[in-house]
């Protein structure tokens, strides 16, 4: 990837993630403009621009920046209220995936007609293979269907951990004594990458999450291997 390529934030794999992108690039004009009229007035008033009385007294230009802040902050309001909406929906239906969080390393479960669980730890440097991602590859991934609804429910067997996948647009916290859940729809085929983003010990870098994500009659195959 180029190092333009690099500046932005990751593709998304998910539908949620794509509307979080697009609220970022929303914001964005709201804050490049809020950046650029600022810097404008600050270097006019650095010359002595913008001081005669006209402008120093006038009720209407005092209204005008009252109201076009209030104006700013509603445009900025609705597409966040809805985004927060969409994060917080839940489906019944689809897969489930329970994640439970160690020091330092994963288990997780498919519960199905007969459950599927393994646990998952981090591959070390010297065993990887070339073009593998260092401290990102594990040696049991988390196979799914892509186009299904997901159900991720996560805890932790001893502290606080965080399952963090970014490219699905999925963060929640791993707390012992309580599940958590949040949805995830897998929109392609791939290998989706995260890791625990909560400090949980002293191999808390050493926790990375790897999501696969294959079509349906794999995943069918998948199961009946695994079980």
């Amino acid at each position: 990837m180029s190092f333009w390529g690099q500046l932005n934030l990751m593709d998304p794999g998910s539908p949620v993630q794509g509307e979080m992108l697009l609220f970022h690039d929303h914001a964005m004009v709201l804050l490049i403009g809020i950046f650029t009229f600022v810097g404008f007035l600050g270097v006019k008033l650095s010359f002595n621009k913008f001081t005669s009385r006209n402008i120093l007294e006038a009720q209407q230009l005092e209204t005008i920046w009252t109201i076009v802040p209030a104006l700013t902050l509603i445009w900025l309001a609705l597409p966040s209220l809805r985004l927060l909406y969409l994060l917080d929906e839940q489906s019944s239906s689809g897969i489930i995936l329970k994640s439970t969080a160690h020091q330092w390393y994963w288990s997780y479960e498919i519960p199905m007609s007969e459950s599927v669980s393994f646990d998952s730890y981090m591959i070390p440097e010297s065993d990887l293979n070339p073009g593998d991602y260092r401290l990102l590859e594990v040696d049991n991934r988390a196979t799914l269907p892509y186009q299904m609804e997901t159900m991720v429910i996560t805890t932790s067997a001893d502290v606080l951990h965080s399952f963090a996948l970014p490219s699905m647009g999925l963060k929640m916290d791993a707390v012992p004594g309580r599940l958590n859940t949040m949805s995830m729809f897998v929109e392609k085929p791939g290998v989706y990458y995260g890791q625990c983003s909560e400090i949980c010990g002293a191999n808390h870098s050493f926790m990375p999450i790897v999501v696969e994500a294959i079509s349906l009659f794999d995943f069918i195959k998948y199961l009946e291997t695994a079980e």
